[in-house]
């Protein structure tokens, strides 16, 4: 008696679903650090677990659409410009600063001063949020887009001073500074003792150096080893005495909570 036939074989999932492939490329997007700034494909599959095979595949997809780049003499993969332009659209349109401000209404609301979240800018910090606390904002004006000059003021000096020194040389060396009041520092040696200083103590305070109606205090705000931008707290001279370095243990938790959230441990 001739035989039925058997049900028909069924096709086997792929042991990789679409969402796990997916989360294995944001996996390798995200290891990539200043100290990695690059994976060979045998590198990468011993750090995850994975066969060199599939490292291969997820490696190439991504540098196939511009997110990685290979160097062909190496073999070795490095973030690539689709990942520059995606961060440069995120703070251009406002991401960063809304990923900021959370963090910095704490403080302002704790301190009642005005809090500001600044990032480089050729020889600039740009403001690109403010949150005023009870005592109100420094300026009548919107401070946000305003630039902070690396040669005048905390807000500044605290990102400027804790690059590499002569990266920062390089950058500010005879450029025209210009005197906003008495106490702005424009001699290019006294400015880099100034720098140097603000290193030893960990963060940053001005005077009047560059508005002479307010001071403030200020600290870098870090991304792993890397120095994002700055972090400051600000108050008019007429309001009350100065008082400002009581907030610099607060000032600096924020800064560090602020450099958490944006290297993605903390979100919460």
């Amino acid at each position: 008696m001739k035989a039925e036939p058997g049900p028909a074989p069924t096709t086997q999932p792929s042991r990789t679903s679409p969402l796990q492939t997916v989360d294995r490329a944001l996996q390798i997007l995200a290891s990539f650090t200043p100290s990695q700034h690059d994976w060979g494909v045998s590198e990468l599959a011993a750090r995850f677990g994975w066969d060199k095979s599939t490292a291969q595949r997820l490696l190439a997809s991504l540098a196939a659409r511009g997110f990685l780049i290979s160097d062909p003499v190496t073999r070795r993969y490095s973030l690539g410009p689709q990942v520059w332009r995606l961060a440069q659209d995120w703070e251009r349109s406002g991401g960063l600063a809304e990923f900021a401000i959370p963090t910095m209404t704490e403080l302002a609301q704790a301190s009642g001063r005005d809090i500001v979240f600044a990032i480089p800018d050729g020889a600039y910090v740009r403001c690109i949020a403010e949150v005023s606390g009870r005592l109100g904002s420094v300026r009548i004006t919107p401070l946000v887009g305003e630039l902070y000059p690396a040669h005048a003021g905390a807000t500044s000096r605290a990102y400027f001073a804790f690059l590499d020194r002569s990266l920062r040389r390089q950058m500010l060396a005879g450029r025209p500074k210009a005197r906003y009041g008495d106490l702005t520092v424009t001699d290019e040696e006294e400015l880099e003792q100034l720098f140097a200083a603000t290193v030893e103590d960990g963060f940053a305070y001005s005077n009047g150096e560059y508005d002479p109606a307010t001071r403030a205090l200020a600290v870098p705000v870090r991304v792993g080893t890397s120095i994002i931008g700055s972090l400051s707290l600000g108050e008019r001279k007429t309001e009350q005495p100065d008082d400002l370095h009581g907030h610099l243990p607060a000032l600096l938790a924020a800064a560090d909570k602020l450099g958490e959230r944006l290297a993605g441990r903390r979100f919460l």
